[in-house]
Protein backbone atom coordinates (compact mmCIF):
# COMPACT_ATOMS: atom_id res chain seq x y z
CA UNK A 1 0.00 0.00 0.00
CA UNK A 2 2.60 2.42 0.69
CA UNK A 3 3.98 2.17 -3.51
CA UNK A 4 0.22 2.42 -4.40
CA UNK A 5 -0.31 5.71 -2.43
CA UNK A 6 2.82 7.69 -2.51
CA UNK A 7 2.66 7.04 -6.53
CA UNK A 8 -0.76 8.43 -6.49
CA UNK A 9 0.64 11.31 -4.70
CA UNK A 10 2.66 11.93 -7.04
CA UNK A 11 1.66 12.11 -10.11
CA UNK A 12 -1.25 14.59 -8.49
CA UNK A 13 2.43 16.53 -7.66
CA UNK A 14 2.88 16.79 -10.89
CA UNK A 15 -0.19 18.58 -12.18
CA UNK A 16 -1.05 16.77 -15.39
CA UNK A 17 -4.48 14.63 -15.51
CA UNK A 18 -5.04 11.41 -12.97
CA UNK A 19 -8.00 10.08 -14.29
CA UNK A 20 -10.00 7.06 -12.38
CA UNK A 21 -13.28 5.45 -11.96
CA UNK A 22 -16.04 4.15 -9.33
CA UNK A 23 -17.61 1.10 -8.58
CA UNK A 24 -20.69 1.73 -7.47
CA UNK A 25 -23.19 -1.13 -8.81
CA UNK A 26 -20.45 -3.71 -9.74
CA UNK A 27 -17.27 -4.29 -8.10
CA UNK A 28 -15.07 -7.56 -8.96
CA UNK A 29 -11.77 -8.04 -8.38
CA UNK A 30 -10.67 -8.21 -12.29
CA UNK A 31 -11.81 -5.08 -12.27
CA UNK A 32 -7.92 -3.82 -10.89
CA UNK A 33 -6.69 -5.02 -13.91
CA UNK A 34 -9.37 -3.73 -16.48
CA UNK A 35 -8.51 -0.47 -14.69
CA UNK A 36 -4.78 -1.46 -16.00
CA UNK A 37 -5.68 -1.97 -18.97
CA UNK A 38 -7.65 0.97 -19.71
CA UNK A 39 -4.47 3.50 -18.67
CA UNK A 40 -6.61 4.53 -15.74
CA UNK A 41 -4.75 6.03 -12.58
CA UNK A 42 -7.02 4.49 -9.58
CA UNK A 43 -10.26 2.92 -8.63
CA UNK A 44 -12.22 3.87 -6.12
CA UNK A 45 -15.02 1.26 -4.45
CA UNK A 46 -17.63 2.69 -3.19
CA UNK A 47 -19.09 1.48 0.32
CA UNK A 48 -21.29 4.54 0.47
CA UNK A 49 -23.72 3.53 -1.98
CA UNK A 50 -22.45 0.22 -2.83
CA UNK A 51 -23.86 -2.93 -1.49
CA UNK A 52 -20.03 -5.03 -0.96
CA UNK A 53 -19.00 -6.97 1.40
CA UNK A 54 -15.82 -6.70 3.54
CA UNK A 55 -13.87 -9.64 2.10
CA UNK A 56 -14.90 -8.52 -1.16
CA UNK A 57 -13.66 -5.40 -0.99
CA UNK A 58 -10.70 -6.54 1.04
CA UNK A 59 -9.71 -8.46 -1.84
CA UNK A 60 -10.05 -5.36 -4.15
CA UNK A 61 -7.58 -3.70 -2.23
CA UNK A 62 -5.28 -6.64 -1.76
CA UNK A 63 -5.06 -7.22 -5.96
CA UNK A 64 -4.48 -3.50 -6.07
CA UNK A 65 -1.44 -3.30 -3.81
CA UNK A 66 0.12 -6.72 -5.46
CA UNK A 67 -0.44 -4.99 -8.91
CA UNK A 68 0.97 -1.37 -7.59
CA UNK A 69 -2.52 0.05 -8.34
CA UNK A 70 -4.10 2.63 -6.19
CA UNK A 71 -7.28 1.40 -4.80
CA UNK A 72 -9.21 3.82 -2.46
CA UNK A 73 -12.64 3.27 -0.78
CA UNK A 74 -15.41 5.89 -0.33
CA UNK A 75 -16.83 5.16 3.26
CA UNK A 76 -20.47 5.33 4.83
CA UNK A 77 -19.58 8.24 7.38
CA UNK A 78 -16.77 10.16 9.15
CA UNK A 79 -17.66 8.15 12.39
CA UNK A 80 -14.67 6.41 13.82
CA UNK A 81 -15.84 3.10 13.86
CA UNK A 82 -16.58 3.42 9.87
CA UNK A 83 -13.05 4.70 8.94
CA UNK A 84 -11.33 2.43 11.14
CA UNK A 85 -13.27 -0.83 9.88
CA UNK A 86 -12.45 0.49 6.50
CA UNK A 87 -8.71 1.23 6.66
CA UNK A 88 -9.00 -2.89 8.02
CA UNK A 89 -10.02 -3.79 4.18
CA UNK A 90 -6.49 -2.49 3.11
CA UNK A 91 -7.19 1.23 1.04
CA UNK A 92 -4.20 3.28 0.00
CA UNK A 93 -6.57 5.91 0.80
CA UNK A 94 -10.59 7.27 1.66
CA UNK A 95 -13.22 9.56 0.11
CA UNK A 96 -15.47 10.57 2.87
CA UNK A 97 -19.08 11.53 1.96
CA UNK A 98 -20.83 15.20 3.08
CA UNK A 99 -17.72 16.62 5.24
CA UNK A 100 -19.04 19.95 6.93
CA UNK A 101 -16.44 21.12 8.86
CA UNK A 102 -13.02 20.17 10.10
CA UNK A 103 -14.27 18.77 13.17
CA UNK A 104 -15.42 15.86 11.37
CA UNK A 105 -11.77 15.97 10.08
CA UNK A 106 -10.02 15.88 13.70
CA UNK A 107 -12.68 12.22 14.25
CA UNK A 108 -11.39 11.23 10.58
CA UNK A 109 -7.69 11.73 12.26
CA UNK A 110 -8.30 10.00 15.77
CA UNK A 111 -9.51 7.03 13.44
CA UNK A 112 -6.27 6.74 11.43
CA UNK A 113 -3.31 7.99 13.58
CA UNK A 114 -1.82 5.66 16.37
CA UNK A 115 -1.74 6.87 19.98
CA UNK A 116 -0.57 9.65 20.85
CA UNK A 117 -1.36 11.24 18.06
CA UNK A 118 -4.69 9.29 17.30
CA UNK A 119 -6.76 6.23 18.54
CA UNK A 120 -6.21 3.68 16.06
CA UNK A 121 -6.02 0.26 16.96
CA UNK A 122 -4.00 -1.26 14.26
CA UNK A 123 -4.92 -4.66 12.64
CA UNK A 124 -7.21 -5.82 10.01
CA UNK A 125 -7.61 -8.38 7.29
CA UNK A 126 -6.26 -5.62 4.52
CA UNK A 127 -3.38 -4.19 6.86
CA UNK A 128 -0.56 -7.75 6.81
CA UNK A 129 1.36 -6.60 4.33
CA UNK A 130 3.17 -4.15 7.01
CA UNK A 131 6.14 -5.79 8.46
CA UNK A 132 4.83 -5.24 12.52
CA UNK A 133 2.40 -2.73 14.11
CA UNK A 134 4.93 -1.16 15.86
CA UNK A 135 4.01 2.72 16.09
CA UNK A 136 7.15 4.22 13.82
CA UNK A 137 6.31 1.19 11.31
CA UNK A 138 2.24 2.32 11.20
CA UNK A 139 3.36 5.89 10.67
CA UNK A 140 6.52 5.61 8.26
CA UNK A 141 4.21 3.02 5.97
CA UNK A 142 1.01 3.86 6.39
CA UNK A 143 0.05 7.17 8.26
CA UNK A 144 2.38 9.13 6.05
CA UNK A 145 1.31 8.11 3.00
CA UNK A 146 -2.19 7.70 3.79
CA UNK A 147 -4.92 9.69 1.12
CA UNK A 148 -7.87 11.63 2.34
CA UNK A 149 -10.45 13.09 0.52
CA UNK A 150 -13.34 15.05 2.18
CA UNK A 151 -16.09 15.43 -0.45
CA UNK A 152 -17.81 18.93 -0.48
CA UNK A 153 -21.96 17.99 -1.19
CA UNK A 154 -23.82 21.20 0.57
CA UNK A 155 -23.93 24.55 1.43
CA UNK A 156 -22.53 24.71 4.82
CA UNK A 157 -19.53 22.35 3.57
CA UNK A 158 -19.05 25.05 0.92
CA UNK A 159 -19.21 28.23 3.41
CA UNK A 160 -16.21 26.34 5.59
CA UNK A 161 -14.25 24.83 2.88
CA UNK A 162 -11.06 26.62 3.97
CA UNK A 163 -10.70 25.89 7.03
CA UNK A 164 -11.55 22.16 5.17
CA UNK A 165 -9.01 22.36 2.72
CA UNK A 166 -6.15 23.63 5.25
CA UNK A 167 -6.66 20.74 7.46
CA UNK A 168 -3.42 19.27 7.48
CA UNK A 169 -5.21 15.78 6.94
CA UNK A 170 -6.32 16.47 3.38
CA UNK A 171 -4.65 14.96 0.70
CA UNK A 172 -7.33 16.89 -1.91
CA UNK A 173 -10.70 18.06 -1.66
CA UNK A 174 -13.76 16.06 -3.39
CA UNK A 175 -16.81 17.33 -4.73
CA UNK A 176 -20.24 15.29 -5.01
CA UNK A 177 -21.53 17.00 -7.59
CA UNK A 178 -25.45 15.66 -7.85
CA UNK A 179 -25.61 15.47 -3.60
CA UNK A 180 -24.26 19.71 -3.44
CA UNK A 181 -26.65 20.38 -6.67
CA UNK A 182 -29.30 19.19 -4.96
CA UNK A 183 -28.72 20.88 -1.94
CA UNK A 184 -28.18 24.19 -3.76
CA UNK A 185 -31.71 23.18 -5.34
CA UNK A 186 -30.59 22.63 -8.76
CA UNK A 187 -30.03 19.44 -9.17
CA UNK A 188 -29.25 17.94 -11.80
CA UNK A 189 -28.45 21.26 -13.77
CA UNK A 190 -24.84 21.28 -13.75
CA UNK A 191 -24.86 24.80 -15.60
CA UNK A 192 -26.85 26.49 -12.97
CA UNK A 193 -25.07 29.75 -11.71
CA UNK A 194 -25.28 28.53 -7.85
CA UNK A 195 -23.68 25.13 -8.49
CA UNK A 196 -20.77 26.88 -10.77
CA UNK A 197 -20.30 29.23 -7.97
CA UNK A 198 -19.83 26.67 -5.84
CA UNK A 199 -17.31 24.69 -7.97
CA UNK A 200 -15.50 28.39 -8.26
CA UNK A 201 -15.59 28.40 -4.66
CA UNK A 202 -14.50 24.80 -4.12
CA UNK A 203 -11.66 25.07 -6.22
CA UNK A 204 -10.13 28.18 -5.24
CA UNK A 205 -10.04 26.93 -1.61
CA UNK A 206 -7.89 23.93 -2.74
CA UNK A 207 -5.95 26.13 -4.75
CA UNK A 208 -5.12 28.68 -2.05
CA UNK A 209 -3.61 25.61 -0.08
CA UNK A 210 -1.85 23.83 -3.09
CA UNK A 211 -4.52 21.35 -3.01
CA UNK A 212 -6.44 19.45 -5.84
CA UNK A 213 -10.10 18.79 -6.17
CA UNK A 214 -11.46 15.25 -6.81
CA UNK A 215 -13.63 15.98 -9.46
CA UNK A 216 -15.79 13.91 -12.22
CA UNK A 217 -19.18 13.91 -14.29
CA UNK A 218 -17.96 15.85 -17.10
CA UNK A 219 -14.66 15.40 -16.89
CA UNK A 220 -13.17 16.85 -20.33
CA UNK A 221 -14.99 20.50 -19.52
CA UNK A 222 -13.69 20.29 -16.04
CA UNK A 223 -10.11 19.55 -17.68
CA UNK A 224 -10.77 22.93 -19.18
CA UNK A 225 -11.33 24.18 -16.24
CA UNK A 226 -8.33 23.31 -14.94
CA UNK A 227 -8.65 20.09 -12.84
CA UNK A 228 -6.52 17.62 -12.87
CA UNK A 229 -7.76 14.97 -10.25
CA UNK A 230 -11.07 13.58 -12.13
CA UNK A 231 -12.78 10.50 -12.25
CA UNK A 232 -14.71 9.38 -15.85
CA UNK A 233 -17.97 8.03 -14.51
CA UNK A 234 -18.90 4.67 -12.85
CA UNK A 235 -18.72 1.27 -14.41
CA UNK A 236 -22.02 0.84 -15.38
CA UNK A 237 -22.25 4.39 -17.21
CA UNK A 238 -18.90 3.34 -18.82
CA UNK A 239 -20.06 0.23 -19.87
CA UNK A 240 -23.22 1.58 -21.26
CA UNK A 241 -21.48 4.59 -22.85
CA UNK A 242 -19.27 2.04 -24.41
CA UNK A 243 -22.11 -0.50 -25.29
CA UNK A 244 -24.24 2.76 -27.10
CA UNK A 245 -20.49 3.51 -28.83
CA UNK A 246 -20.29 0.28 -30.50
CA UNK A 247 -23.71 0.09 -31.29
CA UNK A 248 -23.99 3.53 -32.94
CA UNK A 249 -20.90 2.87 -34.95
CA UNK A 250 -22.11 -0.52 -36.39
CA UNK A 251 -25.30 1.53 -37.24
CA UNK A 252 -23.08 4.07 -39.44
CA UNK A 253 -21.70 1.76 -40.89
CA UNK A 254 -24.62 0.18 -42.03
CA UNK A 255 -25.78 3.12 -43.35
CA UNK A 256 -22.65 3.98 -45.31
CA UNK A 257 -22.64 0.00 -47.20
CA UNK A 258 -25.91 -1.09 -46.90
CA UNK A 259 -26.50 -4.51 -47.48
CA UNK A 260 -27.55 -5.60 -50.87
CA UNK A 261 -31.43 -6.27 -50.99
CA UNK A 262 -31.60 -10.07 -51.33
CA UNK A 263 -32.93 -11.63 -55.00
CA UNK A 264 -35.12 -14.42 -55.34
CA UNK A 265 -33.94 -17.42 -57.53
CA UNK A 266 -36.54 -17.85 -60.43
CA UNK A 267 -38.36 -21.25 -59.98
Amino acid sequence: MLSTAKRLKEQLATGQPVIGLMATDHAWPFLVEICRQGGLDYLVIDCEHGDFSDELVSHICQIGRLAGFPVLVRTISCEISVVRRTIDLGPCGILIPNVESSKQLDQVRDAILMPPRGRRRPGGMGNYWLDNFQYETWKTEFEDHFIIIPQIESQTGVDNVDAIAAHSLVTALGLGPYDLSADLGCCWDPEHERFGAALDRVKAAADAVDKKVWAGCDSAALRAKGYTFLWVGTVTTVLASAMKQIVSQVNETDSVNPAKPQTVPPA
